[in-house]
């Protein structure tokens, strides 16, 4: 090989891991994210009601779950208005996420692309510990759920390959295995836990797993699931109950990239223990 062609095979490497990491916004998805926060904020009910998907759920941070009916009625409160916030935001093809954090506080929004337009589909917001985990809420020693079996019948194909891609990934991470891992996930992937004091990325996921850590997010035992499918994306909204803590709540978003499917982000909500009246 001629040094130009080694110099040119190069620069396509480079290009080629460079666009792994650049990921698109539509430009249409963050005006109406926009809309949907300052409806909510000012709690206009009509403007918001018209971006609402007939499926949408806001789910708070002690893990209450409302539907777009009762939204409708009576408006949450955001965790996070405006001020001081950090955001980003992805699409994927016609299925797109918002996330935005301030301080311990860590909102996700997720769009949906119809024939009229951007419609939110999801809200979930958590708050992060304020101090390092003492424990870790899992699914045991043995793991048998979801790393061997889950409870949830696929309705297509598409269902089928992710939810074994999802037990894939849980068996990993419980083996703390980061070379099984790290391809499993997006250069992107966030996890966000009210079990944790901190976001994670991919690399410091797997800098846990290396150092034997799980910092406060591991594989817990599912109890039902949801998948969302929209192309090449897949939304799976799920509730666990873990070997011990709170029940959760949680998001994931999952990409097929090179015939594989991907985990994007995991948002997990615990869900407080209700009020005696």
């Amino acid at each position: 090989m001629t040094e130009n062609h080694l110099t040119m095979r190069i620069a396509i490497l480079l290009l080629a891991s460079a666009a792994q990491t650049v990921f698109a916004q539509d430009p249409n998805m963050i005006q109406a994210d926009a809309v949907f926060v300052q409806a909510a904020a000012k709690a206009d009910k009509p403007a918001l009601e018209q971006l609402l998907d007939p499926d949408f759920t806001w789910t708070d941070a002690a893990g209450r779950v409302q539907t777009k009916a009762q939204v409708s009625a009576e408006l949450p409160t955001m965790a996070i208005a405006a001020g001081n916030t950090v955001s980003k935001a992805y699409t994927y093809g016609t299925l797109g996420n918002v996330q935005v954090n301030q301080g311990r506080a860590h909102v996700l929004r997720v769009w949906v692309k119809r024939p009229a337009g951007w419609k939110a589909l999801l809200y979930q917001e958590l708050m992060s510990l304020e101090k390092p985990p003492t424990f870790t809420p899992g699914a045991g020693a043995a793991c048998q759920n979801p790393c061997q079996s889950i409870p949830f019948t696929p309705k297509n194909e598409i269902e089928r390959a992710v939810a074994a891609a999802y037990s894939q990934l849980e068996t990993a991470a419980h083996a703390r295995n980061s070379a099984a891992f790290g391809p499993m996930v997006g250069d992107e992937f966030v996890a966000a836990s009210s079990n944790s004091d901190k976001l994670q990325s991919k690399r410091s996921r797997m800098s846990d797993f290396d150092r034997s850590k799980d910092g406060g997010v591991a594989p817990t035992p599912l109890r039902s699931a949801r998948m969302f499918v929209l192309g090449d994306a897949v939304l799976m909204v799920s509730d666990h109950q873990p070997d011990r803590g709170s029940p959760l709540r949680v998001t994931r978003i999952w990409v097929k990239r090179t015939g594989s499917w991907v985990e994007t982000l995991s948002f997990q909500t615990a869900v407080a223990a209700a009020k005696p009246k």
